[in-house]
């Protein structure tokens, strides 16, 4: 069986909460946040970064060229 309870808190309630717990579930929370913001930003890049118009093909020719040059760069 499961039950769910809603319930509305303010932020400034939250945080006072927050404020009163002890240490390691102050650390244990800061973990969780940490996580869900570095999931979110990663989400973020890679829907800006996300296109049908690189494929591995690409990738390689581009990384083959960008080596060529460095290694052209280093015999001079």
């Amino acid at each position: 069986m499961k039950t769910e309870l809603h319930i509305d808190v303010s932020f400034e309630q939250l945080l006072n909460a927050v404020t009163r717990l002890p240490k390691q579930q102050k650390i244990r929370l800061i973990k969780e946040l940490e996580k869900d913001v570095i999931e979110s930003k990663l989400s973020g890049l890679l829907k800006i970064f996300k296109t049908s118009e690189l494929d591995n093909k690409t990738i390689a020719e581009e990384v083959a060229l960008v080596r060529q040059k460095a290694y052209e760069k280093k015999k001079r």
